[in-house]
């Protein structure tokens, strides 16, 4: 693949351009392509997240100071601030949603045989949303809440991998728990959330469709306890039950059994209680699965680090949403790489190199592999804070 391309050639020649395309005759509008394609705007906004560029003005003064390799690296428009701006503005943003999606499912399928670290061969996904912040001032379609304006980004995440599977972006006034009117449910499989979820009308669907959460309650749940089970005094776990729910509104929502789990997490120093609707794995195995949510924290962490949607380049709902789902393309983009070149260092550290090799002459898979030699032991998503 690499006779003689720029970096970036290389990186873009893993997208499906065809795909893109139907993209694109889907959702076409009346803003005019002539002569600054969907393709052109898509590869500034990439570059805008690889180079981590804030501003329109930084992106197009950065590509328009390699006139000679803008053609090389896969532009045919001309490029402007304005220009940009108004294909931000003005084409729809489900073009972009939708071609982010079909990356998702190009990873998801490649990391699908990955270890969990755990003994399960189940799928199992991790469910959490998180704000972005906006300025009330400048966003004025964002509502408030709180008196916090921002946007909502619900994701579930296959924790092989950790490819996000689903993502919702809504206003900051939907309730974290109505994303889970949106998911196909896989039978057998396993969705770990927090107590934001703890809506039973909606778990009691995932018990119909054979399957399993493990959520956190809410405070004071009201419950009777049907039967408790011996414990191992060295697995942490204080309290395994089966409990039915005895709230006015719980025991209609939820009627049948749950299993109340209560454990102790050494790593975080407090004890924790989940409920989940399987009654087969041990309870140490729930408190496990639990423990494993962190990974969609973390994923929020890295995305929000390492990727440009803290400082947004257009103003209205449309640009943002575009802004967003072509930096969850850009996370994907690098996972299909890192999988397809068996490149052995962490996406955070691909991300620094490929931020200052982009317009070089050099072999994508040489220039990842030969990164193993200097990367840093300790993962920088867990040291960095988040700004």
């Amino acid at each position: 693949m690499f006779k003689g391309q720029l970096v970036f050639a290389q990186l873009s020649a893993h997208l499906p351009r065809d795909v893109f395309k139907q993209c694109v005759t889907q959702y076409a509008g009346r803003y005019p392509t002539l002569s600054f394609s969907h393709w052109d705007q898509f590869l500034c906004m990439m570059f805008a997240q690889l180079t981590s560029r804030a501003s329109l003005r930084e992106i197009t003064t950065c590509l328009r100071s390699h006139p000679s390799k803008l053609h090389f690296a896969g532009f045919r428009g001309s490029i402007a601030r304005s220009t940009l701006a108004d294909a931000n503005e003005g084409r729809d943003s489900r073009i972009f949603e939708q071609f982010a999606l079909h990356l998702i499912g190009i990873a998801r399928a490649m990391y699908s045989h990955d270890s969990l670290g755990m003994q399960f061969a189940q799928s199992v996904y991790a469910i959490d949303a998180s704000t972005i912040d906006l300025c009330l001032g400048l966003f004025d379609w964002a509502p408030a809440a709180n008196s916090r304006a921002g946007v909502k980004l619900n994701t579930m995440l296959d924790l092989r991998g950790n490819i996000p599977s689903v993502i919702r972006i809504t206003s900051t006034l939907v309730a974290d728990a109505s994303f889970l009117d949106h998911l196909r449910l896989e039978a057998g499989s396993f969705y770990v959330m927090d107590r934001a979820y703890a809506h039973f009308a909606r778990l009691v669907k995932f018990t119909h469709a054979a399957a399993f959460f493990v959520v956190r309650p809410k405070n004071k749940l009201l419950h009777r306890v049907t039967a408790s089970h011996d414990l191992d005094a060295t697995s942490g776990v204080l309290c395994d039950q089966y409990i039915v729910l005895t709230g006015q509104r719980t025991r209609k929502d939820y009627p049948g059994e749950i299993r109340r789990i209560e454990f102790r997490d050494t790593e975080r120093d407090r004890t924790l209680v989940v409920l989940t609707n399987n009654f087969e794995l041990t309870g140490l195995q729930i408190a496990q699965l639990y423990k494993s949510r962190w990974q969609v924290e973390l994923f929020f962490k890295w995305i929000k680090q390492h990727l440009r949607i803290k400082a947004f380049v257009g103003h209205s709902a449309n640009a943002v949403k575009t802004q967003i789902w072509i930096a969850i393309s850009t996370y994907v983009l690098v996972a299909i790489i890192k999988k397809r070149l068996q490149v052995p260092v962490s996406l955070h550290t691909m991300l620094q190199i490929l931020s200052l090799n982009l317009f070089e002459k050099t072999s994508l898979e040489h220039l990842l592999a030969s990164a193993s030699s200097y990367e840093e032991s300790d993962s920088p998503v867990l040291q960095l804070p988040l700004l």
